[in-house]
């Protein structure tokens, strides 16, 4: 069957029909050729990730950051790197096996991406691991943290780590020779393992084993207090345990990362949550995509490895070790508060805690007098949408609760305030999107725990994802049923809220109370509704909503009236949007984007896009609200919503965007716009090259302001 990538979803071209044959209308796909604007205005998506995962690592850089949060730096962009090539990779690869050679709106091929990629990874991942080593690990030994070898421990600790070996590691590792009667074995994807090469003392017959260190156990093994050992050095020092009789000739580290995407073929599917789980159990034996080895290692492991994985060379990165970065997040949750960001604990926002007396806030009661705009990790998640959905469950007057669920964590409050709901005989219907990448297993833990407990499980629509977050509760009071409603920027995942920056909007309004109604019903049933009063869908509405506000602008320009457009999101790839800005920059129109991640628009360019100036900041949380904001000739309109400007999004997610009312929101967005984009605030700046340049210093030398240690500063100040 014929598949395209599109953004970080593999379709089939039968699940593209169905998409466009569902409940939503979905508009057609947009043709990039556009007469009167230049060719090569869109750079490259996969190329412009890269370019922000090298802005994460100019944090790890920075010798301004507390130490521990360097190190978390560290480990968030292998992790992020990993991830980029079990699925990125991997659909670029694909497509190129499947003989797919349709440019990308960048106007690059397949295989000329790839190249570009790899030329770029293993710059930055030799960059990663020097920092790592040159950097790093020098200063964590200053502050007593040491990341140790075997062959740096003293005596005394290799005598404590061969118990541990015996009592603890020995008893879970199973070497798996390779030989006529044993093929080579399947290595699993980010696994990490050890290459033997040993040889039989009578035959002088050398044989290849491989080792898996096991997962289960810490990727760095404490020798005492702040100092660790990598596991595998353990293991490795121990082979001649695992090889008894036989001599240990070498050993090499290595480790794989395969193909992990999903491939579910929804239109076949007489049910999606198995169909999905057959797939999850397909996702281990992907293809591999990148072999990464110990730069040390013997040519003739090394030319087996290759042979037997069927990678190629340019897929082989040789590093020092340890290798696996991502293990380092062990090192920065040590307890070690002085190598760290000050302690941030988020307040119960003012709103709210206006209500609040020795029990806690009486979410109903607040939003009942006013709508409440919620700025997390400001503003505490546990004491407003936490609190609204638990409330909800345990209030006897609350008839019903409909909830969608995207990523949530281990220990979910949500889950077991809607569970709660449904046992007390409240109606509760959650739609679960099973198809949330990465979270596949544990959405469907989910949404089999609230199907057990009486909730209405749906999983939304063939060939689109719910990506959407939105709450409705339905309460029964003296003057009539009312409806509470919660839309937000983030998941309702009470852990990721206390490091995500996101907006959420708590309201009792008729308007928006009733569209969520119409479009929980849409989700649920067969209803067509497509218009809104307060919303913009996706797939039907956001994009051509998007634009139609765009060309407002321009003739809000042309008029002599006031016009200005600025977006904050994590990505904008979508070709019909950027043209839009661009012909609205053509046209005078003044453009700000803040983009956290991926930018295929190009800025500052002659006769383009003079007029529009493209910010990302990254830093102690992760910028992920969704806002657009158009000065509508003096009567700013604003929207907040899940939906970033990429085809996923506006083509195959169930998504909704939410325009504010309140002049009092209107103003406080506005005033944070005006801080992110004033030249004053450290930010990351997108150049006409395509290359980002940081500026956090002044002329002089000094730091310039910190978006979110203002904010930190401001919320401190409130309470």
């Amino acid at each position: 069957m014929f598949t395209r990538q599109c953004d970080d979803d593999v379709v089939s071209t039968e699940q593209l029909v169905n998409a466009s044959r569902s409940e939503f209308d979905v508009e057609p796909p947009y043709d990039v050729r556009a007469d009167d604007l230049p060719e090569g205005r869109f750079l490259d998506r996969e190329l412009s990730w890269l370019r922000f995962n090298t802005r994460v690592l100019e944090l790890a850089e920075d010798p301004n950051l507390p130490l521990l949060e360097r190190v978390r730096f560290l480990a968030i962009f292998a992790t992020n790197l990993d991830e980029f090539f079990m699925v990125r990779v991997a659909g670029l690869k694909r497509r190129m096996a499947a003989g797919v050679a349709v440019r990308a709106a960048s106007g690059m091929l397949p295989r000329e991406v790839l190249e570009a990629i790899w030329a770029r990874t293993k710059e930055l991942m030799t960059r990663h691991a020097d920092c790592f080593h040159s950097q790093v690990v020098p200063l964590l030994e200053k502050e007593g943290v040491e990341i140790l070898r075997w062959d740096e421990l003293e005596e005394s600790h290799k005598e404590r780590l061969h118990k541990l070996f015996s009592d603890r590691v020995f008893p879970v590792l199973t070497p798996l020779a390779v030989d006529p009667a044993h093929p080579f074995p399947y290595i699993s994807g980010l696994s990490i393992n050890l290459a033997v090469v040993v040889m039989n003392p009578q035959t002088q017959t050398e044989h290849f084993a491989r080792v898996k260190v096991p997962p289960i156990l810490p990727r760095f093994v404490p020798v005492e207090d702040q100092r660790f050992v990598p596991l595998e050095d353990v293991i490795a020092a121990h082979l001649d345990q695992l090889f008894p009789g036989m001599q240990v000739l070498q050993h090499h580290t290595f480790r794989v990362t395969r193909n992990e995407d999903l491939e579910v073929e929804e239109d076949d599917a007489e049910n999606l949550l198995q169909a999905l789980e057959r797939e999850l159990l397909r996702r281990r034996f992907g293809p591999p995509v990148r072999l990464e080895v110990v730069e040390d290692i013997d040519p003739h492991v090394l030319e087996l490895l290759v042979s037997e994985l069927g990678v190629n060379e340019a897929e082989v990165c040789r590093l020092p070790g340890p290798l696996d970065l991502s293990g380092v997040h062990a090192i920065a949750d040590l307890d070690r508060a002085e190598l760290k960001y000050p302690a941030f604990v988020p307040a119960t926002h003012r709103d709210l805690a206006d209500v609040e007396s020795a029990h806690p806030p009486d979410v109903f009661a607040a939003v009942r007098q006013k709508e409440v705009l919620l700025h997390h990790p400001y503003d505490s998640f546990s004491t407003s949408v936490q609190r609204f959905i638990e409330q909800a469950a345990a209030d006897p007057n609350v008839l019903a609760i409909k909830q969608t669920l995207y990523r949530t964590n281990h220990e979910s409050p949500i889950v077991d305030a809607l569970v709660d709901a449904a046992e007390d005989g409240k109606q509760v219907l959650v739609v679960v999107e099973i198809k949330a990448r990465f979270d596949e297993e544990a959405n469907i833990r989910w949404a089999r725990q609230l199907e057990q407990s009486g909730c209405h499980v749906v999983y939304g629509f063939i060939g689109l994802k719910t990506h959407s977050k939105l709450s409705l509760v339905i309460r029964d009071e003296p003057d009539g049923l009312r409806r509470y409603a919660h839309i937000g920027t983030g998941n309702y995942n009470p852990k990721t809220a206390r490091l995500y920056e996101d907006f959420g909007l708590l309201s009792s309004d008729r308007a928006l109370g009733e569209d969520f109604t119409d479009l929980f019903n849409h989700l649920s049933g067969y209803s067509r509704t497509t218009d809104y009063r307060r919303l913009l869908t996706a797939p039907r509405s956001i994009r051509a909503g998007l634009i139609e506000r765009i060309e407002r602008e321009v003739e809000h320009h042309k008029a002599g009236r006031p016009a200005r457009i600025r977006f904050k999101l994590n990505a904008i790839v979508d070709e019909a949007i950027i043209d839009a800005l661009y012909r609205a920059s053509r046209a005078g129109v003044p453009i700000d984007l803040l983009i956290r991640g991926i930018c295929a628009l190009q800025p500052g360019l002659s006769g383009l896009s003079e007029t529009i100036r493209v910010r990302s900041i990254l830093g102690r949380f992760l910028e992920h609200s969704r806002v657009f904001g158009f000065e509508n000739g003096g009567e700013p309109e604003l929207w907040i919503g899940s939906a970033d400007l990429m085809h996923r999004n506006l083509d195959r997610r169930v998504e909704a965007l939410a325009r504010l009312e309140q002049a009092d929101h209107v103003e406080e967005l506005t005033k944070l716009l005006d801080i992110a984009f004033d030249a004053g605030t450290a930010a990351w700046h997108l150049g006409q090259d395509a290359e980002w340049t940081r500026r956090h210093l002044d002329e002089n030398g000094n730091p310039l302001r910190d978006l979110q240690e203002l904010l930190i500063t401001a919320n401190l100040r409130r309470r």
